[in-house]
């Protein structure tokens, strides 16, 4: 009679144990980048490659609207550069992304976060948030 309900509990623990698993397994799904619901506010994701060469971005003034998530990356196309906003919280090297969710409207800078040389502190850009 003891083996049995010894066998009975083990049982009953594995297969919580296993419902438990698959149960965080489809959190983590809805999570994910590939299946992330759009916003409740119907913001957009944008997603932006800014080429840096010669003391300049490829693309120094990014318009997105309240609401959207955008993912920049960073491509250093000659030299080595960076990019780093202090209002954003972003800092990123060559072939590095960041997403970032905008919910508030302004105009935020962004600069250059790796001395590159003569043209350096010319290389900034901004990204307004309407």
């Amino acid at each position: 009679m003891k083996i049995k309900s010894v066998t009975l509990c083990i049982f009953v623990l594995l297969t919580l144990i296993a419902l438990s698993a698959c149960s965080n397994s489809n959190n983590n799904n809805q999570n994910s980048p590939e299946t992330s619901p759009a916003p409740a506010s119907g913001g957009a994701t944008k997603e932006i490659t800014l080429n840096a060469v010669d003391w300049q971005f490829s693309e120094p003034d990014i318009k997105v609207n309240v609401g959207d998530t955008l993912k920049l990356t960073l491509h250093n196309e000659k030299g080595v550069h960076g990019l780093q906003s202090d209002d954003l919280g972003v800092d990123i090297k060559d072939g590095e992304t960041a997403t970032i969710k905008l919910d508030k409207a302004g105009t935020y800078e962004f600069h250059c976060s790796v001395q590159c040389g003569q043209g350096h502190d010319n290389m900034v850009g901004t990204i307004t948030v309407q």
